[in-house]
């Protein structure tokens, strides 16, 4: 999509182009409101003069940095980035930047090498990584240098002592068993596939799926889970060896990434016709796999709303570094049904 033009601004603020482009080079004075209906308009649809907009009609804001690491570049994490990228303009309180950086694997060295070089120009950073003491190490580094640091998605061990902005992952766990419990067709074993057991978001959902079943559905067995490595190749390998070992499966519980390769894994496989899937995102893998009948739900993540927490936290904790930041901060998840896409 292309981006948008002062034709458009206008058009969002309500107001002619030459209103616009007053405001935008100062030639004449435009009314206050005026200015910040234009500059409320150019946040909203991600209009790229929006920084020296602020910068003309708020010139004693000050300038901050915020940086965020994702895990690699797939659908989930690209809209994530968009996202923040919205959020972070949206800020009223500084002239905001955000530089947004895709980790290239799961090793905890090169995410925590990533994060010491974001710090280095960002005056708070968010990461969604592994929990590894070296991870924690960088993060430690980062607070002692004063950048309040925040784990997004995936909470991080006590040590690293990074407050936390995502969805409950005990809950989306528990909800997950629910889910196949009720939507299977007859009891038997439910396989599990994660894609580390280093994200902590995915064990505690792999624990709290296998209490519910335990507590509530005992006729299900749960299996251990497969390690994907957030590979859809390995994911694909892993659902048709899973399908194909079990005859009894009945279900399957997909906590981490790599669910293109689950989802592809099931739909090649003709034994896979009636199991009850429960994934994670809605990607349009994930809607074409709910559309399709490959899967029974996804539970997922509203990416705009954790943006906009996840930059009124980090915007908290530049602006009042001394008092205490809200840990943690939930953000509910959605759940999409064959029904509701």
């Amino acid at each position: 999509m292309s981006r948008p033009t002062i034709a458009d601004l206008a058009r969002a603020a309500g107001v002619s182009v030459a209103t616009v482009d007053r405001v935008l080079n100062a030639r004449h004075r435009v009314r206050e409101p005026t200015a910040e209906r234009v500059l409320g308009a150019a946040e909203a649809i991600g209009y790229h003069g929006t920084p020296l907009l602020k910068s003309r009609l708020r010139p004693n804001i000050p300038e901050r940095t915020f940086a965020f690491l994702l895990q690699r570049e797939d659908a989930f994490y690209a809209q994530f980035g968009t996202d923040l990228a919205a959020a972070t303009r949206a800020l009223t309180e500084f002239r905001a930047k955000s530089v947004i950086d895709f980790a290239p694997d799961l090793s905890p060295g090169v995410i925590a090498e990533r994060l010491l070089r974001l710090g280095e120009s960002a005056h708070a950073v968010a990461v969604v990584s592994v929990d590894h003491p070296r991870v924690s190490d960088a993060i430690a580094t980062l607070r002692a240098r004063g950048v309040p640091t925040f784990a997004v998605l995936t909470e991080l061990g006590a040590g690293a002592a990074a407050p936390y902005v995502g969805r409950d992952n005990r809950k989306e766990g528990r909800t997950a068993a629910w889910l196949i419990a009720k939507a299977a067709r007859r009891p038997g074993k439910v396989g599990i596939i994660v894609g580390s057991h280093r994200f902590l978001c995915q064990e505690t959902a792999e624990i709290s799926f296998r209490a519910y079943l335990r507590e509530n559905a005992p006729e299900f067995t749960p299996l251990e889970p497969l390690v994907n490595l957030e590979e859809p190749r390995i994911a694909y390998a892993a659902t048709q060896d899973m399908i194909a070992t079990h005859p009894d499966l009945v279900g399957l519980y997909v906590c981490g990434g790599g669910q293109e390769g689950v989802i592809a894994g099931a739909r090649d496989e003709p034994r896979s016709r009636g199991l009850a899937i429960v994934c994670n995102e809605l990607t349009p893998t994930a809607r074409a796999g709910l559309v399709d009948g490959v899967l029974t739900a996804v539970i997922s993540t509203p990416t705009a709303l954790l943006a906009q927490r996840t930059l009124a936290a980090m915007g908290s904790a530049i602006a009042a570094p001394n008092e205490t930041v809200a840990n943690p901060v939930f953000v509910p998840f959605e759940l999409y049904l064959p029904t509701n896409v």
